[in-house]
């Protein structure tokens, strides 16, 4: 028997429009559900400024080199964080055959080959702050070896894109390439990829919410909160899952959440 998901997905494949049948009475948002990055707020700050006395410029100068170095710590923030400080990662896996049709096609990847069979692949293992994240940070780890890059594109799509993880958010986990590289793995491993997908021989197109209610009845235990979906450009893109330091699911920050709202996403067929 098959589960709701499971159905979904196989009536796309018969040619239904599952957005138009199922959720007929959904606004069809665009993506991004998720909130931006906080921006401080300085209510009533240049009333203070009067404009026609000397005292008046000497205070906005002071207010003006304070700004300054408010925004100078907030770009401290942004990269270059130490390493090991964060609270929780976010597993993020990109469907192959979006990202090919997004970006590796231009490219001419070796990803997007014919034949390579690829589903979701492991975009990244990102440690994350409650809010926020860090990125490019500074450690005493030494960079991957290139067999040690090699040894992770059976899973990364490539390694090149092993390289870049490490570079911008494995440096941030506070461990070393090999240590980083396999807790990716295991964190991969210790979720269930529905294998309806790898019979995706066509473009579908589903709403959004089949591809994580798929991987909710996949994985027992898994929750709503602790799940998102990404699109762009009106494809599936990514499934992002959010875990703790010792890789048990966890609820995602409201920065992470950005929930598709698309009822006629297009899950672009495996290669």
């Amino acid at each position: 028997e098959l589960s709701t998901s499971q159905t979904a997905v196989a009536l796309a494949m018969s040619g239904f429009d599952i957005g138009s049948l199922l959720y007929k009475s959904l606004p069809g948002r665009e993506n991004g559900g998720g909130r931006g990055p906080r921006v401080p707020r300085f209510q009533g700050i240049l009333r203070s400024y009067r404009a026609s006395t000397g005292k008046g410029e000497v205070k906005m100068r002071h207010i003006l080199l304070a700004l300054a170095a408010m925004c100078w710590a907030a770009s401290v923030r942004a990269e270059g964080e130490s390493a090991g400080d964060f609270d929780y990662y976010v597993m993020s896996l990109s469907w192959s055959s979006a990202w090919c049709a997004l970006e590796g096609d231009a490219r001419d990847d070796p990803q997007c080959d014919t034949g390579r069979g690829l589903t979701f692949v492991l975009h990244g293992l990102w440690p994350q702050y409650e809010d926020g994240w860090p990125s490019y940070c500074r450690t005493g780890e030494r960079d991957p070896s290139r067999s040690e890059t090699v040894a992770m594109a059976d899973i990364m799509g490539g390694a090149g894109p092993a390289f870049y993880q490490w570079k911008k958010h494995g440096r941030c986990s506070g461990l070393s390439p090999v240590a980083y590289f396999a807790v990716a793995r295991l964190a991969l491993e210790t979720f269930q990829i529905p294998a309806l997908f790898s019979r995706v021989s066509k473009p579908l197109t589903v709403p959004a919410s089949v591809v994580e209610d798929a991987f909710l009845e996949a994985n027992p235990g898994l929750l709503a909160n602790q799940i998102t979906i990404t699109c762009k450009d009106g494809l599936i893109q990514e499934v992002r899952l959010c875990l703790t330091p010792e890789l048990q699911p966890r609820s995602c920050g409201q920065d992470v959440v950005r929930d598709c709202q698309l009822t006629d996403a297009v899950l672009e067929p495996v290669r």
